[in-house]
């Protein structure tokens, strides 16, 4: 199954556009891969990530996961560029990660 067929961007209760999930998303399972260009720059849909060598690099969103809002309570997490369910999530839920510790306090 593709990403495109487990997920659709939407209108976000939360901000702006945001990931929604198209079918049942089973906790552990892969959601997608976060796509883009790497960049040294931080913006609005960058996602920082630690390389092989646990050295921090930028990869500027081109796919629809650069649309993820943060949340205090995520369903999902990133375990490099991969993202996965951490609880199931239902069709038509918005699928949600933690965006670090810097928004902690804005739960």
């Amino acid at each position: 199954m593709s990403t495109r067929e487990r997920i659709q961007v939407g209108h976000s209760p939360i901000h702006g556009k945001g990931v929604f999930a198209r079918c049942r998303l089973r906790k552990g399972g892969y959601i997608g891969t976060f796509e883009g260009r790497p960049t040294r720059d931080d913006g609005a849909y960058v996602l920082w990530v630690l390389d092989d060598d646990d050295r921090e690099m930028g990869v500027e969103g081109r796919n629809e996961l650069r649309f993820l809002n943060h949340s205090g309570a995520p369903n999902a997490e990133f375990l490099g560029l991969d993202l996965h369910a951490t609880r199931n999530i239902q069709p038509g839920q918005e699928v949600t990660i933690h965006y670090g510790e810097a928004w902690a306090t804005d739960d």
